[in-house]
This record gives structure tokens, C-alpha cells and sequence, in this order.
């Protein structure tokens, strides 16, 4: 099928993935139609299917390339190491990360329920592997005896749930920045796990 004139799928594409993040993050997914995502780039709505097959797919991409870049983001911030190290340095990207992309977070999480079962399986999948890095970390410490964990599994799930709250509350220009906020919540994960820090 011939693309519009005048307009380029390496521009057009990521403008149409942008307007849907905005339109899914304000209204949510179920409110929101093809034809006001084609509004929202400016193009017709009979165009956007040529640069993505149906609003599922849109939701798929998102959320498929938000996860992807999170792995890839960890897995070049990661310190290695012993497990005190890494876990402050996990808290510290996962509140950078996260405050980064609102949208893409708040869409992550609320939007699963929007997800067709096949879909929900592969987004699921990589979200457990994210899941695994805390766990991972968690059991490390326990293992050589620096961290004291009742349950790593469930203290994993606080840990994330207690970073990805950041973003329900923070705000640029409030009474703590970005840096500040990060030293309290690594301070307060290493304390979830018994590790004892001092503030600076």
C-alpha cells in the first residue's frame, strides 16, 4: 500500500506512537479511537493504518519498547558487585528511569488489563525479567549475610512498588529534586533489607 505524500514513516511512526502514549496516559486506552490519535498527529484517519495495523498493536509497541529500553538502560547502569552496591544503584536508576517517562510508566502498569491474552503473555514475560533483577540482588545479600529478608520474592514486589510510587507524588520544582529523592529511597530500600546507612 502506498504511503501518503509528503509524509515519512520514519518521522510519521514515532509522532503516531507519542500521540497515542498521550492520548492512552490522559483518557486511557478504551476511551481513546484510532480517528483521535490520527487528529492528534494531524494526519487522516484512514492514513494511520499505514503505520500501525490497529490501536492493540500501538498499545503492544509501547509497552513492548518501554520495557526493552528499561532492560537495556539496568543492564548498562549496573555495577556488578556485592549486593549492598547494586541495590542502592537499582533504587537510584529505577526512580531516574521511571520520573523520566511518566506516560510510559503509568501506561505499563494500568493498561495490562488492555492487553489481548497472547500480548499480555509476551509484555509479562519481559516484565518478569525485570522483576528477577531486585529478587536476584535480594538473595545475593542474604546469601553472603549482609541482608536480612523474610520472604526475597515478596520483598522484591515492595521494593519495586515502593520506587514506582515515586511517580504518583514527584514533581520537578517541589521541595526536594530529583538527586534528593533518590538518596532518601535508596537509603530507606537498603533499610527495608537491614542494611544500615548514614545520611549525609
Amino acid at each position: 500500500m502506498a504511503r501518503p505524500s509528503g509524509s515519512d514513516a520514519g518521522v510519521t511512526g514515532p509522532r503516531v506512537r507519542a500521540a497515542a502514549e498521550r492520548l492512552f496516559a490522559r483518557h486511557g486506552y478504551a476511551a481513546v479511537s484510532m480517528r483521535q490519535i490520527a487528529a492528534e498527529v494531524g494526519i487522516g484517519a484512514g492514513a494511520l493504518y499505514h503505520y500501525t495495523p490497529d490501536k492493540q498493536a500501538l498499545l503492544r509497541d509501547m509497552m513492548r519498547s518501554h520495557l526493552d529500553d528499561l532492560l537495556s538502560a539496568w543492564a548498562q547502569a549496573d555495577p556488578g558487585g556485592e549486593a549492598v552496591a547494586r541495590l542502592d544503584a537499582f533504587a537510584r536508576f529505577h526512580i531516574r528511569f521511571h520520573l523520566d517517562r511518566p506516560d510510559a510508566v503509568f501506561i505499563a502498569y494500568m493498561e495490562l488489563r488492555s492487553l489481548e491474552p497472547e500480548t499480555f503473555a509476551e509484555i509479562e514475560a519481559l516484565r518478569k525479567q525485570y522483576e528477577a533483577v531486585p529478587e536476584a540482588i535480594l538473595l545475593d545479600g542474604l546469601q553472603s549475610g549482609v541482608m536480612q529478608v523474610t520472604d526475597v520474592k515478596l520483598g522484591s514486589m515492595a521494593l519495586i512498588a515502593m520506587l514506582t510510587g515515586v511517580n504518583t507524588w514527584y514533581r520537578d520544582g517541589g521541595r526536594l529534586d530529583r538527586a534528593a529523592v533518590e538518596d532518601v529511597y535508596a537509603r530507606m530500600a537498603l533499610g527495608m533489607v537491614g542494611v544500615q546507612t548514614v545520611a549525609v
